[in-house]
């Protein structure tokens, strides 16, 4: 029997909008209805939905005459037409994935939930690379445990705060046409963070599943970039705090002050650094701009709020609002720091002053902001001189015997290449290691491998370990070298930086894998 109305909202996607429609349609006979909101297109996508109206009788056209700005209004449209007891929705160019209804429906039934919400995915296009959203909360391999629970009202779990997406969720009409819980008008970026803002609020009855649900379609390379995708403009960053201050205003309106308190939190330790990340990659102009909008709004944070964030993201907010601190402070000592104090895991980069920073001491060793730096070599082996930097004492407190680095390749859930090596004490100067492996080891059968570079601090006498992300030593510059092997094969290996100046190491094997290099290359010298 159909109980579901999909939503779909379109604007000029011609291209994409006849596979979102087709997902919703699969997904079966609970769909009753599949509403296609067109935002007042000027390219071909009428025409594609009439062609498709035209085939099937489930799919009812909802033409807009004027083009509303955002993606709210015409949601909302969808809302206000929809026929059934249930509803998805859907943007135009992502799809839903298979068996998202049947995974969704049955708990909704099961649970007289209002809200049922499941696994998001976002695919990179064209590699089809996939990560799950909001892993904290859906993913159980990396340790989520909500998806199987049900919950009334989000304020004994704030991380579902970090789920800001409205489309990997099945709703009870009823519930929002009751509360009047609607997106933002007009041209409102962002917008599904104050629609889920309302919808907590609301203290709905959620159920969870971790069963694929959505696939979110990420095109860096399209001609229009999706909104979460233009953050090189600063008013990106502008939508994006407007919005955030929707959020925490609907909580303080809501009397729910402990949820704008967790919501502050959020935007310090997720969006905040995200930008922070992308900063070295920004003209001069833009990063005047980004630092005066950040620090005004920052500094009207609840002590609350700054407390329930990490010790990193307090360090952040303080050099933002420190006395004397309008404008960022250049180089590695300044915004160089910030920057690398935001990476994943974050680290504090040397010099060190005499005192601590003040929260130093409330973190485990697994939450120690450590730099370690390597230097490269490339040829038939690959050599890395290592050295772990010590950080106010913390670590020669903890003893450091060892260092365990990891290679692994992005894009693969594979173990990657991992090799322990002892480490030398330098006499309060850190501690040194030394690796070295075979470059054709990191080859992968005439395609690019990226190897991301980690490792792990060990200590005498605990189990306790440091994970972090190498960075390049300074001075160490990005390079490419060719290696011919015994067989005569060539290959080409490139030590990357990345921005933050994390250490990446490129290794192309055979005529393709040299392509993608040569070709990321001309992609980003196009693109200066």
């Amino acid at each position: 029997m159909a109980r579901v109305s999909v939503v779909v909202i379109t604007y000029n996607d011609a291209a994409h909008v006849t596979a979102a429609v087709r997902s919703a349609l699969a997904q079966g006979d609970e769909v009753g209805e599949v509403l296609v909101v067109d935002d007042c297109s000027t390219d071909d996508t009428a025409q594609v939905l009439q062609a498709l109206a035209e085939q099937e009788p489930r799919l009812r056209l909802l033409p807009r005459t004027t083009n509303s700005g955002g993606c709210g209004t015409p949601r909302n449209d969808g809302v206000a037409a929809a026929s059934f007891p249930y509803l998805l929705f859907l943007d135009s160019d992502d799809v839903l994935a298979p068996g998202a209804v049947d995974a969704l429906l049955p708990l909704a039934d099961k649970h007289d939930a209002d809200v049922t919400a499941g696994r998001a995915v976002r695919r990179e296009l064209p590699e089809g690379r996939e990560t799950v959203w909001a892993p904290r909360i859906y993913d159980t391999a990396a340790g989520a445990t909500l998806p199987g629970a049900v919950v009334q009202g989000v304020a004994e779990h704030p991380e579902l705060l970090w789920d800001t997406l409205s489309v990997n969720k099945l709703y009870r009409t009823a519930f929002l046409r009751d509360r009047r819980l609607t997106f933002p008008d007009g041209a409102f970026h962002y917008e599904d963070f104050v629609f889920t803002a309302r919808l907590y609020a609301a203290r709905p009855r959620i159920a969870f599943t971790d069963a694929p649900v959505y696939v979110w379609n990420v095109r860096r390379q399209a001609a229009r970039l999706s909104i979460s995708l233009r953050r090189a403009d600063i008013a990106n960053w502008r939508h994006r705090i407007a919005a955030h201050r929707g959020v925490v205003d609907t909580f303080r309106d809501a009397g729910a002050f402990g949820l704008a308190e967790a919501a502050q939190a959020k935007f310090l330790d997720y969006d905040l650094p995200m930008y922070v990340r992308e900063l070295p990659q920004r003209p001069a102009g833009y990063v005047a701009d980004w630092w005066r909008v950040t620090r005004d709004y920052v500094a009207g944070f609840d002590r609350e709020g700054l407390a329930l964030a990490s010790v990193p993201a307090r360090w952040t907010v303080r050099a933002l609002t420190a006395p004397g601190a309008d404008e960022p402070e250049p180089g590695a000592a300044g915004l160089g720091r910030l920057v690398e104090l935001a990476a994943r895991p974050p680290r504090l980069i040397p010099p060190y002053g005499d005192t601590a920073p003040l929260e130093l001491a409330e973190l485990e060793p697994r939450e120690l902001p450590v730099a370690v730096e390597a230097r490269v070599q490339t040829g038939s082996t690959t050599r890395l001189a290592l050295r772990v930097h010590d950080l106010y004492g913390r670590l020669a407190a903890l003893h450091p015997v060892g260092l365990r680095v990891t290679l692994t390749e992005r894009g693969t859930a594979g173990p990657g290449v991992s090799m322990d090596t002892p480490l030398v004490d330098e006499g309060g100067a850190g501690w040194t290691a030394a690796l070295r492996l075979r470059t054709a080891d990191l080859a992968r059968g005439g395609r690019l491998a990226v190897w991301h570079v980690r490792a792990e601090i060990r200590y005498a006498g605990t189990a306790q370990r440091t994970p972090v992300e190498v960075r390049a030593a300074d001075g160490q510059e990005a390079r490419r070298s060719a290696v011919v092997r015994p067989t005569g094969q060539v290959l080409l290996v490139q030590t990357h930086i990345t921005a933050g100046r994390a250490l990446i190491l490129r290794v192309a094997d055979g005529v393709q894998g040299a392509r993608r290099v040569a070709g990321g290359r001309l992609r980003r010298l196009l693109g200066r």
